[in-house]
């Protein structure tokens, strides 16, 4: 049946607008240190971030991403208070109780904003799609099928760009192995965007042969 092939028609399209725009885009633009070759086996994942709310739901994804992967992390919200001010031997005596080899510190920089305006646009489609007769009058031949019109457009929309900076320390001498800066265009939910990132990350510390064999 037409209507039936049609209904499935809107409902695969609909799920690749979905996948097509369910992620942030993400670009990462990365530096290992050439000085150090230390490789990370257990690994804290620490967000720095202005308003707390997205500490955790960020620590959690990126966390989740890496140990799915088998690089054993753990959350910085799990041992460290956000309301203390720890100092640098309060830390080291943390990390190194928790057998961790390797510090990700990823901090917001920024946020840049720029407007754009999204001209109206009409767009013709035919009358079948508002009813079954009308799709069973647009299914013989001797029906001519009729068109309306769809308006779209005409509006100002925001772009939102929100730029981070990831730092990987050794935990074993505090020296800086890997850093990025990272831009994500128009983030909306910060697990998706940090499970993303989180694999970007993973695949970029695999091609600069950052983690233990036993981490890959």
């Amino acid at each position: 049946m037409k209507i039936r092939k049609f209904t499935r028609l809107l409902v695969f399209a609909g799920a690749i607008a979905l996948l097509a725009t369910s992620c942030s885009p993400i670009t990462m633009t990365t530096w290992k240190n050439p000085k150090e070759d230390h490789k990370i086996t257990n690994l804290v994942v620490w967000g720095m971030f202005d308003k707390m709310e997205n500490q955790k739901p960020f620590e959690q994804a990126m966390a989740g991403y890496f140990n799915k992967r088998g690089l054993k992390t753990i959350e910085g919200l799990s041992f460290l208070n956000p309301m203390k001010d720890y100092k640098l031997p309060e830390l080291e005596k943390k990390f190194d109780s928790l057998g961790a080899d390797g510090i990700l510190i990823v901090s917001y920089t920024g946020t840049d904003k720029s407007e754009s305006y999204v001209p109206m646009t009409t767009v013709g489609y035919p009358d079948y799609y508002y009813d079954y007769y009308g799709y069973y009058s647009w299914g013989y031949p001797m029906w001519g099928p009729g068109y309306g019109t769809s308006v779209s457009g005409g509006y100002w929309s925001t772009n939102t760009v929100v730029h981070l900076r990831a730092n990987l320390y050794d935990n074993a001498d505090n020296k800086l192995l890997w850093t990025a800066d990272i831009s994500i265009d128009n983030p909306e939910y910060v697990d998706q965007v940090s499970y993303a990132l989180a694999e970007k990350i993973y695949t970029d510390w695999a091609y600069n042969k950052l983690m233990h064999k036993s981490g890959k």
